[in-house]
């Protein structure tokens, strides 16, 4: 039985990914800060739940990766895969971001997934495989990204340095770039017109996406039928990324046809008269 852990299992693109994992019939480590959606996920798993382990931990405490690979190999024998799943949202541009929120994002999103990488590869044998969450505002900078388009961009290249160091040794590595999905972490985002406009009219896909979807690009990514694919970071988003896609209603709407001076927040400043 192949074994995977996953970082941030008990919500949004985590839970989806481990329960993904249970029923393809993938023993799941998950890690999560609150038991209380760990002892869930264990619950929602029905008959599956002997197949998961949770540890309740921050990503970032210096021992939650030794800890989590020791779990995987004490209840399950080995580890095949880790997803470095954790993140944090409320990104802010440059100019807002203050050193706790630089250190906060940079601890989380990329040292963590570093040091669970490295323990992982210790342990890990021929056909494993690493992946990590990045995100589109890795690719595209993204407005207000800062230090989280920062983070995940550098997610971006360990991806590769993991995929060139140890694809030897028969350890894949690959990232997935998730678009606009709705989670706990993003709801806030969503509630709000201009980055729900922003998403909806410049993504060619008619729906929005989901935590299923980035969940299965996960799963198949670790299986064999992936296993030339190695070092790569695969955007799931519709399209936002990779093309110029504006929606109908958005080219007819009305527009002042005046050039803007633009602030730091990268809003029009106001025009005098």
């Amino acid at each position: 039985m192949k074994v995977a852990l996953v970082t941030g299992g008990a919500t949004g693109i985590g839970r989806a990914t481990a329960l993904r994992f249970l029923d393809a019939g993938v023993a799941v480590v998950a890690l999560g800060r609150r038991q209380d959606r760990l002892d869930q996920l264990v619950i929602d798993a029905g008959d599956k739940g002997s197949m998961v382990a949770t540890i309740s931990a921050d990503a970032t405490a210096a021992d939650a990766p030794a800890r989590a690979v020791e779990l995987a190999r004490s209840r399950f024998g080995e580890l095949n895969y880790l997803i470095n799943n954790a993140g944090m949202g409320h990104p802010k541009p440059l100019h807002e971001t203050d050193d706790a929120l630089l250190d906060a994002s940079f601890e989380l999103m990329l040292k963590a997934p570093f040091r669970f990488a490295r323990e992982a590869v210790k342990v890990m044998g021929p056909q494993s495989c690493i992946i990590n969450v990045s995100s589109t505002f890795a690719l595209v900078g993204g407005l207000r990204g800062g230090a989280y388009s920062a983070a995940k961009a550098g997610l971006i290249g360990l991806t590769t340095h993991i995929a060139a160091q140890y694809g030897s040794a028969g350890i894949r590595c690959n990232a997935v770039a998730p678009g606009a999905v709705e989670t706990e972490m993003t709801s806030d985002r969503m509630g709000s017109e201009t980055f729900r406009r922003m998403n909806d009219e410049m993504t060619p896909s008619a729906r929005w996406g989901t935590v299923d979807d980035v969940a299965a690009m996960i799963v198949f990514l670790c299986s064999e039928d992936a296993g030339w694919v190695n070092g790569q970071c695969i955007a799931i988003d519709g399209g936002w990324t990779s093309t110029k896609f504006l929606a109908e209603r958005a080219l007819v709407a009305k527009r002042e046809m005046v050039q803007p001076k633009f602030t730091h927040s990268g809003r029009p400043a106001p025009q005098a008269g």
